[in-house]
């Protein structure tokens, strides 16, 4: 079963996310009261899988939801290999679809520069709210 193991936010663009334990999605939107949350564009929420983090861990640093500045972290669902356009359920409220898998890294983050690699340029996952709501920790993940 997939299921989303943290909600995280941020205050500015080009930080680490802090963990809350639950959210409002907003249609079109993103995440409320989040930096990157933006209505003129396709990337409104950001996934990034914790089987993903769990790369970076092999390499020896030590890491938490948010790091990567993704809003959702999932586990028990494959993200990098859903095509663009699969919609996601989460919760009981909240339908997202996938917008874009990847993204260019302009500036190196931290990360990058700590290990000479990060995996949100090839694992992390950017969607639209199609449907906004509440989600929480421990929300099931149903691809549609």
């Amino acid at each position: 079963m997939a299921t989303i193991i943290a909600i995280c936010r941020s205050d500015k663009k080009g930080t680490r996310k802090e963990p809350i334990p639950e959210g409002l999605l907003k249609e079109e939107e993103g995440l409320d009261n989040d930096a990157h949350a933006d209505c003129n564009t396709h990337r409104q929420i950001s996934l990034l899988a914790l089987e993903s983090i769990d790369k970076m861990w092999e390499l020896g640093l030590e890491l938490k939801p948010g790091d990567f500045a993704e809003n959702l972290t999932t586990e028990g669902i494959e993200l990098v290999s859903l095509p663009i356009g699969t919609r996601l359920t989460v919760g009981d409220e909240v339908l997202l679809e996938i917008s874009q898998i990847g993204k260019e890294c302009h500036t190196k983050c931290a990360i990058y520069r700590q290990v000479g690699e990060c995996i949100m340029p090839t694992e992390g996952v950017f969607a639209r709210v199609i449907s906004g709501g509440k989600v929480k920790t421990g929300d099931q993940i149903l691809e549609l």
